[in-house]
């Protein structure tokens, strides 16, 4: 099993490859077993209006939680595919700052049962909620989604 800073070196790398995600610029910004943050220039994610583009938001909340549940996969020892199933948006405010996108499990979840579930079934699924603060600590964008891992054979 990797450690948590090889871990999250590929998960780096993973994100880069994607040629659409490259693009973004984006970087893991901190993690600490419970939170996935990712950090994004503005410059890369201007809108018409010279704020965050709603598209990017997205893209980085979901980036953000899809790592932090292959993160906790792979902390279990097992190797999944995970996918975003589904996903609610609202966005509340405009951002006019460097995006910053953090993920965390839902209160209603739980990493035990969702690991169990993987373990005994070969495939489980969970929420998360995720977020962009803007610089005065409000929020500018939330994100609930629930997520599916599937084993590998």
């Amino acid at each position: 099993m990797p450690s948590t800073d090889e871990a999250l070196r590929a998960l780096n790398h993973h994100y880069q490859s994607m040629p659409p995600v490259a693009t973004m610029q984006l970087s893991i910004a901190g993690y600490d077993g419970e939170r996935l943050r990712l950090h994004a220039p503005l410059a890369q994610h201007l809108n018409d209006k010279g704020n965050a583009f709603g598209g990017s938001l997205i893209s980085l909340l979901t980036l953000a939680s899809w790592g932090l549940v292959t993160m906790h996969v792979q902390a279990a020892g097992l190797e999944a595919d995970v996918y975003v199933a589904d996903s609610e948006v609202r966005y509340l405010a405009p951002l006019y700052a460097d995006i910053e996108a953090v993920s965390q499990l839902a209160e209603d979840a739980s990493w035990d049962d969702f690991i169990h579930m993987l373990r005994t079934r070969g495939r489980a699924r969970t929420t998360l909620v995720a977020h962009v603060p803007l610089p005065d600590g409000r929020i500018a964008t939330t994100c609930r989604s629930r997520y599916v891992a599937i084993l590998k054979s």
